[in-house]
C-alpha cells in the first residue's frame, strides 16, 4: 500500500480511537472532580491535561533521540499552545453565550504562567548558545518544569480556598451517585492509556508527510503535528462543555499550555548536544510571539468577561482566530 493511502488511514482510525477515548475520559474526570472535591479547574489543569498532553511529549523525546529534529520537537509543543487556545474560540463558537461568562477569573492564574513560560522559551532562542547551562541540559529547562510544578501547587492552594468560598452556594446535588471512585478511576486510566496510545502514532504520519510534501520543519512542527498531538484536546474539551463542565474544558486548555512549554524541558534533557533550543530556528520565535498575545487576550476575556455576543463569536474569540491566522502566515513566510 502507497504512502499516499495508508498514512491519512492510520490518522483516520487514531482519531476514532481518540474520539471515542475522549469522550469517556471526561466523564470519567468529571466524575473524579466530584467525588473528590477537587473541583473541575484543577481536574482539567492536572489529570487532564496532562494525559491530553502526553502525545506531545511522546513527540518530543523520539523527535530528539530518535529522528534528531529539534525543529519538530519545539515546534510541536510552542505549536500546540496556539492551537490550544483557538479552541477556546471553538468552544465559544459552540454556545449561546460567552465562554467567558460560564467559566471563573481563576484561570486567569494558569494562563498567566504559561506567559511566563512562553517569555522565557523565547529568551531562550534569543540567546542561542549563550543561554547559562547545567551540564548539556539548559537552565531555562529546568525552570520550565519548576514553573509548571508551582503553578500546580499554586492553583491547587487557590482552588482548594475557592471551593471553600463557594461550599455554602452549591446545592449538594450528586450527578454520578451510581459510580465508585475507584471504578471512575480504574475507566479513567483505561480511557487515557487507549487516547495515549492513539494518539502516539499521529505524529509519526505528520512527520511522514513532511517528508513526502518536502515542507519545512519548523512549518510542520508547528502546524501539522501541533494540530494532530491536539487532537485530545479538542475531543476532552469539546466533551466535557457537552457536560456542563466549562471549568475543567477550559483548564484543560491552559494546562496543556503549561506541560507543553514543561515538555520543552523534558525533551532538553533527552537532548545531549547541549541546549536543544539554541538548534532549532529563529522561526519559533514568531509561534512563541503569537502564543503570548493569544494568552494575553484570553486574559483580559476572562477579566472583561462579556455577558453577549453580537455574532456567534465573542470578541476575545475572534480575536484569538485572527491572532492564529496571522501566526501561520508568518510561519510559511519564514519558513
Amino acid at each position: 500500500m502507497s504512502p499516499a493511502i495508508w498514512v491519512p488511514l492510520v490518522f483516520l482510525l487514531c482519531a476514532l480511537l481518540i474520539l471515542a477515548s475522549g469522550v469517556r475520559l471526561s466523564r470519567y474526570g468529571d466524575i473524579i472532580a466530584e467525588k473528590t472535591g477537587l473541583g473541575g479547574t484543577w481536574t482539567g489543569l492536572v489529570l487532564m491535561a496532562t494525559v491530553t498532553s502526553l502525545p506531545e511529549l511522546i513527540t518530543g523525546i523520539s523527535s530528539v533521540t530518535v529522528f534528531d529534529v529539534p525543529d519538530i520537537a519545539a515546534g510541536d509543543a510552542i505549536g500546540s499552545c496556539m492551537f490550544n487556545l483557538v479552541i477556546l474560540a471553538f468552544l465559544d463558537f459552540r454556545h449561546p453565550t460567552p465562554l467567558t461568562a460560564r467559566v471563573h477569573q481563576g484561570h486567569v492564574l494558569s494562563a498567566a504562567f504559561g506567559i511566563l513560560q512562553l517569555a522565557l522559551a523565547a529568551m531562550a532562542i534569543l540567546l542561542g548558545p549563550r543561554a547559562p547551562m547545567l551540564g548539556w541540559v539548559g537552565l531555562h529547562s529546568l525552570l520550565f518544569l519548576a514553573i509548571w510544578l508551582f503553578a500546580v501547587r499554586t492553583i491547587f492552594v487557590f482552588e482548594r480556598i475557592r471551593m471553600a468560598d463557594i461550599a455554602e452556594t452549591l446545592t449538594g446535588d450528586i450527578k454520578y451517585g451510581e459510580v465508585s471512585l475507584g471504578r471512575a478511576a480504574g475507566l479513567y486510566a483505561l480511557n487515557a492509556a487507549v487516547l495515549v496510545a492513539a494518539a502516539a502514532y499521529l505524529p509519526g504520519a505528520g512527520e511522514r508527510f513532511a517528508e513526502l510534501s518536502g515542507l519545512d520543519q519548523s512549518f510542520v512542527g508547528s502546524l501539522l503535528v501541533a494540530a494532530s498531538t491536539s487532537l485530545p484536546e479538542v475531543v476532552v474539551s469539546v466533551a466535557a462543555a457537552r457536560l456542563g463542565a466549562f471549568d475543567m474544558a477550559v483548564a484543560n486548555l491552559f494546562g496543556s499550555n503549561l506541560f507543553n512549554v514543561g515538555v520543552v524541558g523534558i525533551d532538553d534533557l533527552f537532548y545531549t548536544d547541549g541546549s536543544m533550543l539554541a538548534q532549532v530556528s529563529p522561526a519559533h520565535l514568531a509561534t512563541l510571539e503569537v502564543a503570548i498575545a493569544m494568552t494575553a487576550v484570553a486574559i483580559v476575556g476572562l477579566t472583561y468577561r462579556a455577558q453577549r455576543k453580537r455574532f456567534r463569536l465573542s470578541w476575545d474569540s475572534i480575536g484569538l482566530l485572527a491572532l492564529y491566522a496571522a501566526g501561520l502566515v508568518m510561519l510559511k513566510w519564514l519558513a
